[in-house]
């Protein structure tokens, strides 16, 4: 039974965790019903323990802190301790590949591992490296990213989750033909009913920090003074987030309710009128979807990435293109119920061809493809028509036979 290692700095349980900490536990999820079993290496935190077993049968190892988990996952494979789990501690050794998920610092693993690896990019990082470091540190971060990175992983096949993001990656000298696109998946709203709110509407949802740019959809609100607005996440932005409300006298009309559960997200979603996601990129923007498979129509900005990707725009939610626009493209859609309705059902129908199942499945033959060392990846699964993953070019890469 093969092993695969996922290499990420956080899960869904750490408080920073986000849309590819789901990507990636819903993956390996999916991998254990293959047959494979599945290890997740990442960042140790207050949250959760050193170790831990979920219920989809994925191991989780928590090592070292924000920047020493690099560290501590090569050391890990260095010594062959990465275990399945606290449940079988007489079973260690390395893995079979790896799947080395990149949020904007990479791993690196070719460098040390024998074994394959696939790599993981939801979205390239050029625009948030000066908003989220800026100076000496953002230029590191980015070259990092952009130079050393593409060099490391030269003989590895690549996986993201938007044609954006691939279109980066060349950009960076990743050949598309080394891209295998696989879309997000959704997991199923919740079947309880919820009224839409009888007043205008707006919803955030996502972690608080600056390139997540929330305040832009605070502007908004002050504009549209019979709104209100909820901001559904948590984050170290927080304060500076409530001291702009203020200035913008929108305090009143704004509430910040922190972390929610899976049931209050669907009853948040579900009662909104449009949510809003004014991101500076998102590699796909879970989000959106998940809006959608709740006939919740989506404003995001077109220069952000795989939103691109998430919103068919005009039909499933609208794409702005800055903050006037970004403005104006919610007011329509507050102001415009037939739009909004007509969208919402696009939306929902959109959101329904997006399936975990259907992303495990095109995971599992490109397992299967690289663990075999066969030239491409096995056809995608029955369905692909509701599940848009697909190579970008026949591949005429062969991945590297290691041995150990």
């Amino acid at each position: 039974m093969p092993h695969i290692l996922f290499l990420n700095w956080r899960d869904t349980r750490n408080p920073e965790g986000g849309g590819s900490e789901v990507y990636t536990e819903r993956i390996a999820a999916e991998l254990v019903t293959h047959g494979h079993r599945v290890t997740l290496l990442c960042a140790a935190h207050p949250s959760g323990p050193a170790a831990q077993v979920l219920p989809s049968g994925v191991h989780v190892l928590r090592r070292g802190g924000r920047h020493t988990v690099y560290l501590r996952a090569a050391l890990a494979y260095l010594v062959g301790a990465v275990r399945l789990g606290p449940l079988a501690p007489a079973r260690r050794g390395r893995p079979d590949l790896i799947v080395d998920v990149c949020n904007g610092v990479p791993f690196l693993s070719p460098l040390y591992a024998r074994c394959p690896t696939v790599v993981v990019v939801h979205h390239v990082h050029r625009e948030q490296w000066p908003v989220v470091l800026g100076g000496r540190r953002g230029r590191i971060g980015w070259w990092l990213e952009s130079r050393l990175a593409p060099r490391v992983y030269r003989r590895c096949r690549y996986v993201t989750v938007s044609t954006a993001t691939r279109d980066e990656l060349a950009s960076l000298g990743v050949p598309p033909s080394r891209v295998l696109l696989i879309h997000n998946g959704l997991t199923d709203p919740d079947p309880e009913p919820v009224a839409r709110s009888p007043y205008p509407c707006l919803v955030v949802l996502g972690r608080l920090v600056p390139h997540k740019r929330v305040e832009y959809a605070l502007h908004a609100l002050a504009e549209l003074p019979l709104a209100r607005l909820v901001v559904a996440g948590r984050g170290w932005w927080e304060p500076q987030l409530r001291r702009r409300a203020a200035e913008l006298g929108v305090t009143g009309r704004t509430a910040f309710a922190g972390h929610v559960s899976e049931a209050e997200k669907h009853r948040l979603l579900a009662a909104g009128w449009v949510v809003l996601v004014p991101s500076l990129k998102e590699g796909w923007g879970l989000t959106i979807l998940e809006a959608g498979a709740r006939g919740t129509p989506a404003v995001a900005f077109r220069s952000a990435g795989g939103v691109r990707d998430a919103i068919l725009d005009g039909r499933t939610g609208l794409l702005a293109d800055d903050l006037a626009d970004f403005v104006a493209k919610t007011r329509l859609l507050l102001t415009d119920a037939t739009a909004r309705d007509r969208m919402g059902a696009g939306a929902r129908a959109y959101a329904s061809g997006f399936t975990w199942t259907g992303a495990g499945r095109t995971w599992a033959a490109l397992v299967a493809g690289v663990l075999s060392g066969r030239r491409r990846t096995p056809a995608a699964p029955a369905d692909r028509s509701r599940h848009p993953s697909r190579w970008s070019a026949p591949s005429r890469w062969r991945p590297r036979r290691r041995s150990g």
